[in-house]
């Protein structure tokens, strides 16, 4: 029997990994798709959030600048890319300004740092292509912007190595309690744990209705993106956002880790958990509301779109709460923005619950808490010689437009856990992340995964479960095959 089992691996189930690998524990994480990191994750703003605009006494509040100050030590220990470049948030109008106002007391009993208000001068001063109407913003220095499924990935991996065992592909069936903790089916067999934490992201009031049914449940909205080049990605320095309103914090501008420049998203309400599809309309939704904020945007410079599901739930605050029927279930649910920016926040209040039930955390020794992960053109000319003599591998640029060598794919692929996918081996060093988006190198890294996995190329998918990329040949010794 496992001490705890942890259900989901978005970046709440990988920092709670993260966290309990600290002590002398059996942990498993249990992760419905082929890979961490698969469903909010990694399709979100990728902002660390300063922590104003949550209501003090919220859950949300208190977790996001505790997370936001935890994500820069984790950042710095597992090399992972987050740049504090500050936020704005704008107003257009003098009857805005309250709402400045407001956000600004908010952050204040927050205990969020260097809150300033700016006239609109002064904020044209930090970002001189922010609109002419601009009469007012708020500046939070402490916000960032981060590679959020890097983040996720680099904490799972630093759990995995420290003894937390992951199963993929493993979605929960069935959650029965049993004397001592609960059985969980899966159709990879059953596994036992004193205790449970369901990270499922907007699938966890389903997890929890497996058990006994929820007072709660999820409401998804999807939001779309942009993604332009990065000739744009110096269009502005800070995350820009607007006035937030009923549909939340609103459309944004703001420069990514690695130099593009993000705009989005909108808020629609789904039915499907897996409507993740762009639509015309969202998309003109939020070229006219970023474009509002900075009107040069050249949208011809656009190389993805996409979009991501929010787990919103029912209730308003995140879900952080034992089961008062089956003591040791803990959801960690709803967890909507600012979720990435609390997610290490959330995990140590998970730990502490644990602690709390009777779960000894004796300190485990032997923990690693570091990471080495090479990102060869952020090397000296000296080191990239150095590594190449060593490793030849490191000598092939199979990314052009990142700049991505066989030797970080191959790397990636003998990680601790190891991607099966092109997309998996994008999330963890970049390749095919640039304006091309995979367009050159994509077959080349198929080709790649195929050899250090042992697999025929026919099997190495794009991304999850069933997104093949060849089914048949067409063509053999030279003829057409009819």
């Amino acid at each position: 029997m496992y001490d705890v089992i942890i259900i989901g691996c978005g970046v709440t189930g990988a920092a709670t990994a993260y966290e309990l690998a600290r002590y002398k524990l059996r942990v498993a994480v249990l992760e419905a798709a082929n890979d961490i990191a698969a469903g909010t994750t990694k399709a979100n703003s990728a902002i660390i959030h300063a922590g104003y605009d949550p209501e003090p006494g919220t859950l949300m509040a208190r977790l996001n600048v505790e997370g936001n100050r935890l994500t820069g030590e984790i950042c710095e220990k597992l090399q992972v890319p987050f740049k504090r470049v500050g936020s704005l948030v704008v107003a257009f109008t003098p009857e805005q300004l309250p709402t400045l106002q407001t956000l600004y007391d908010r952050g204040c009993q927050n205990g969020v740092p260097g809150l300033r208000l700016l006239s609109g001068e002064e904020a044209r001063a930090l970002e001189p292509q922010l609109n002419e109407e601009v009469c007012g913003a708020l500046l939070a220095p402490s916000a960032g912007v981060i590679d959020p499924w890097g983040f996720a990935i680099a904490m799972a991996e630093t759990a995995v190595r420290g003894g937390v065992e992951l199963h993929r592909s493993c979605p929960v069936t069935g959650i029965t309690a049993v004397p001592g903790g609960f059985e969980i089916q899966t159709p990879e067999g059953k596994f036992a744990a004193r205790f449970v934490l369901n990270a499922a992201g907007v699938d966890a009031d389903r997890v929890h209705n497996l058990l006994e049914p929820t007072d709660w449940h999820t409401l998804p909205s999807r939001g779309e993106y942009y993604l332009l080049d990065k000739a744009e990605g110096s269009r502005v320095g800070h995350v820009v956002f607007q006035c937030p309103g009923p549909e939340g914090k609103g459309v944004l501008v703001a420069p990514t880790v690695h130099g593009n420049l993000i705009c989005g998203p909108n808020a629609e309400n789904v039915e499907d958990r897996r409507d993740l599809g762009n639509s015309a309309a969202g998309m003109a939704d939020v070229r006219t509301k970023a474009a509002r904020s900075v009107p040069g945007l050249d949208w011809r410079q656009n190389i993805r779109n996409f979009a991501g599901l929010r787990a919103n739930t029912t209730r308003s605050d995140f879900i952080i709460e034992e089961s008062k029927t089956y003591p040791g279930f803990i959801d960690l649910a709803g967890i909507k923005s600012p979720g990435l920016s609390s997610a290490p926040a959330i995990a140590k209040l998970a730990a502490a619950m644990l602690s709390d039930r009777g779960l000894v955390l004796e300190p485990d020794p032997d923990f690693v808490d570091s990471r080495e992960h090479i990102v060869f053109k952020n090397l000296s000319a000296e080191q990239k010689n150095a590594l190449i003599q060593k490793d030849p591998r490191y000598g092939r640029v199979v990314c052009r437009c990142e700049t991505i060598t066989e030797g970080e794919i191959v790397a990636a692929l003998h990680s601790p856990i190891p991607p099966y996918s092109i997309n998996g081996v994008k999330r963890r060093c970049n390749a095919g992340m640039g304006r091309c988006q995979g367009g050159f190198c994509g077959p080349r890294v198929q080709e790649i995964i195929a050899r250090e996995l042992g697999l025929d190329q026919a099997d190495v998918l794009l991304d999850q479960a069933g997104t093949y990329i060849l089914t048949e040949k067409t063509k053999m010794g030279g003829k057409a095959d009819v």
